[in-house]
C-alpha cells in the first residue's frame, strides 16, 4: 500500500535542512521505501538532545559518523564513537546525550513517517553554516505544539 504525506512534509532527495541549530539532509525518504525507512544525515549540537522518549510506532538505528553519543536505551548505555551503531527499538524509553561539542550521524528510521517531524520542525538550508548550541529552550507554545504534535501525529510519549 501506498503511504501519501502532504505536500509540505515531502522531501527532495539531498535536501538540506536546518535543524535544532544543526541540520540534516535526507538521503532516502520514506516515498520510496513504500514508507518501510527513511534514512537522514543530522549534524547537531550538544544542547539539542531530545529529552527521555518512547516511539510506540518506529524504531531507530543510530550510525554515528564523527563526533561522540551517549545512548541511554531502557537500563543500557552505549558510549558510542565514529563507526558505531546503535539500536532504539520501538516501546522502549530512550535518549541521548552528545559528549562532543557537536555530532554528525546517520538515523535510519523503520518505518519511515517518522521523517515528516524533521521536515515540520526545520526550515530549507541554502549552505551549510555554523553549528550553533540553543541558546535556551524554545518558546513555551513552539515546545506545547511539537509535544502535541510528536504524540498526535507520531505516537512518541516523554517520560
Amino acid at each position: 500500500m501506498q503511504t501519501t504525506f502532504p505536500q509540505t512534509l515531502v522531501a527532495e532527495i539531498g535536501e538540506l535542512r536546518a535543524y535544532q541549530g544543526g541540520y540534516f539532509r535526507v538521503l532516502v525518504t520514506p516515498q520510496q521505501t513504500d514508507n518501510n525507512f527513511s534514512l537522514l544525515e543530522l549534524t547537531l549540537p550538544r544542547g539539542a538532545e531530545p529529552p527521555r522518549h518512547v516511539h510506540t510506532h518506529e524504531d531507530e538505528t543510530f550510525y554515528l559518523l564523527e563526533g561522540e553519543i551517549t545512548f541511554h536505551i531502557g537500563a543500557d548505555t552505549v558510549v558510542a564513537q565514529a563507526g558505531d551503531t546503535v539500536f532504539a527499538p520501538r516501546k522502549v524509553p530512550h535518549n541521548f546525550v552528545l559528549a562532543s561539542p557537536e555530532a554528525r550521524f546517520l538515523v535510519l528510521l523503520t518505518p519511515g513517517q517518522f521523517m515528516g517531524h524533521f521536515l515540520e520542525y526545520s526550515q530549507p538550508l541554502a549552505t551549510v553554516g555554523p553549528v550553533t548550541p540553543p541558546q535556551g529552550p524554545p518558546p513555551a507554545d513552539v515546545i506545547l505544539g511539537m509535544v502535541r504534535s510528536l504524540h498526535e501525529q507520531y505516537g512518541v510519549l516523554f517520560i
